[in-house]
């Protein structure tokens, strides 16, 4: 007498994580554009009658519209607290700018900006990823814009977390090459994707935000996505979600192609960042352009 067939089974689907570290950094980048605005101190050092609100903010006021068009504090103060000044990371061995000027911004502006950004495209990665995965991306994506800052021909002061963004978007774009087996509605996802990007890279174009922090962090989080944010391939399951008994063909957990796709990113990317920094520490005739957000 043949055995009754197994009822048919489904493995659970995958449990989202629940995302604190965005809301972190976001609740981090605001923090230090309130201690920005403290240490800038307007009236003391410009005078209350030219600073923008200065009846309802007090200390921390504005600095005047001439000096910055989007409501925040002076160079002087950005510059002070660990803006990105590539002739101080290189001969004054400042290399901590690389990284601390993700977290300043210029004005109320290029803050709510930024922010509105990080939610939008952070909260979602992180709840699909994970939060050390996402975070990892943040830095270093952050970090590559910054050196793509710094080996701009004319280097100059900025701040903003905008190269740390765009790495988010670029391991999207990656992400989806990556898992490509699993999107139904392909075309309609790359087309998607691809404006937003579009968008936000055209929003370099504009005076005075920092286009090379925008493609650096771009491509180091679409070289990082190919290495963080692996997935399943299509139809795999776990041996854990077969339950005892059953005897089915199971398939691998990557294809082929993930595998070098993720060994020539990693490859690829640290090749990228030595270069960066040895022509970085390697230009003896840096001269200063005029500050940059981004």
């Amino acid at each position: 007498m043949s055995r009754p067939p197994h009822p048919p089974f489904n493995p659970p689907p995958p449990e989202q994580w629940l995302s604190w570290l965005v809301p972190l950094i976001f609740a981090a980048n605001v923090a230090m554009f309130v201690y920005a605005m403290y240490v800038n101190d307007c009236p003391a050092t410009t005078g209350p009658e030219n600073c923008i609100l200065y009846d309802h903010l007090g200390r921390f006021s504005f600095q005047p519209l001439k000096e910055n068009a989007i409501l925040g504090p002076s160079l002087i103060t950005l510059e002070r607290l660990g803006a990105l000044d590539p002739i101080a990371v290189v001969k004054k061995g400042e290399g901590w700018r690389l990284f601390s000027c993700i977290w300043l911004h210029a004005g109320v502006a290029h803050l709510l900006t930024n922010m509105m950004s990080l939610l939008f495209i952070g909260v979602p990665l992180e709840q699909e990823f994970g939060f050390l995965k996402i975070g990892v991306l943040y830095i270093l994506s952050g970090f590559g814009g910054s050196l793509m800052s710094a080996l701009s021909p004319k280097p100059n002061i900025s701040v903003g977390a905008s190269g740390a963004l765009l790495g988010l978007l670029g391991s999207m774009l990656s992400e989806l090459f990556l898992n490509w087996t699993i999107y139904a509605n392909k075309c309609k996802t790359v087309s998607t994707l691809l404006l937003i990007i579009t968008l936000n890279l055209a929003f370099g174009l504009i005076p005075h935000v920092d286009n090379s922090a925008h493609i650096g962090g771009f491509l180091s989080g679409f070289l990082l996505g190919f290495i963080l944010l692996i997935r399943p391939q299509y139809g795999y399951v776990s041996r854990r979600y077969i339950p005892a008994g059953y005897d089915i063909k199971r398939k691998p957990k990557h294809k082929c192609y993930q595998y070098v796709m993720v060994v020539t990113a990693l490859i690829v990317l640290i090749i990228g960042y030595l270069w960066g920094l040895d022509k970085l520490y390697g230009n003896s005739s840096l001269k200063y352009a005029p500050e940059n957000f981004n």
